[in-house]
């Protein structure tokens, strides 16, 4: 098979989101709202805050869609109005089905506030086809540890959604989606088979490579997300022979649905929309 074609990059926007805290945001945008499936890629930090210092989202709702949070460094506390409550560490995976909707914080946890530290991740949000978009609320959560690994030729995978070289992932999604985060050491090469007809991004944040289509080689910067557009192919990545590489891809069936969204809410009409801030306001989504 070969390789998948680039429909084209852009370098991720910086700005400050929840409490306050710096992100790198490929999207949503001005002139870029979404990539169907993805509402929203935010890469949180990295930042190193000294004790008593760090901030997260505090109390927010949701509704229609789902929120994925990958920890790299770090460590979160969270709860939501259904009485659910979890902590998240090091190399962790929360997914969380806002579906009818919730309303749902994200902080620091008591111990990380209090030594302070590095904290650093991922803050994505996948959309729900209209048919699932009041589904009960739901979360999936998993350890380092429980998250499949695997290593080919110079390359290591964490396997978070769909299947990898022959490693499925444990997270069961509503939208049919891979997440894969990739590691290549200096000088490796690696080919990731991605599903025919998905959208497909990759996001290195951890230094620059080079990512190849039929036609030619793209060097990409540190921040600089390639996007592929439906059709099939393998994407290919190489690094740079002096250090490693690190990138997170992301690929998903597009819903093709209309998407109407208003801050924390994710319908497909602007009545629904509507709908949900009085439900929220009804408090109808509970309360933590």
């Amino acid at each position: 098979m070969g390789f998948r074609r680039i429909t084209g990059t852009r370098i991720a926007e910086k700005t400050l989101e929840g409490g306050g805290f710096p992100v790198r945001r490929p999207f949503p945008v001005p002139g870029f709202s979404y990539w169907d499936p993805f509402l929203l890629l935010d890469e949180m930090g990295p930042v190193i805050y000294e004790p008593g210092k760090a901030i997260g989202a505090p109390d927010h709702p949701h509704r229609g869609f789902e929120t994925v949070t990958y920890l790299l460094s770090g460590e979160m506390e969270h709860r939501d109005s259904w009485g659910h409550a979890g902590k998240l560490k090091e190399g962790g995976i929360q997914w969380m089905t806002a579906g009818a909707g919730l309303v749902h914080s994200e902080l620091p946890s008591a111990d990380f506030q209090s030594r302070g530290g590095r904290m650093h991740g991922f803050q994505i949000w996948v959309n729900l086809p209209r048919e699932k978009k009041l589904i009960s609320p739901r979360y999936q959560e998993v350890d380092s540890s429980e998250l499949p690994t695997i290593e080919k030729d110079g390359a290591w995978a964490r396997v978070i959604a769909g299947e990898l070289w022959g490693t499925k992932a444990i997270i069961q999604t509503e939208t049919p989606i891979v997440f894969f985060h990739l590691k290549l050491s200096p000088g490796a090469y690696a080919e990731v088979p991605v599903p025919e007809g998905y959208n497909i991004l990759a996001y290195p944040f951890v230094g620059g490579g080079t990512v190849i289509d039929p036609e030619k080689e793209w060097d990409l910067e540190e921040g600089e997300t390639t996007y592929y557009q439906g059709g099939e192919g393998i994407i290919g990545f190489r690094a740079p022979e002096n250090f490693a590489w690190e990138i997170l891809v992301l690929g998903g069936q597009p819903l093709n649905e209309p998407v109407a969204r208003y801050g924390p809410f994710v319908m497909t009409t602007p009545q629904e929309i509507q709908q949900a801030f009085e439900d929220y306001s009804d408090g109808k989504m509970g309360t933590i």
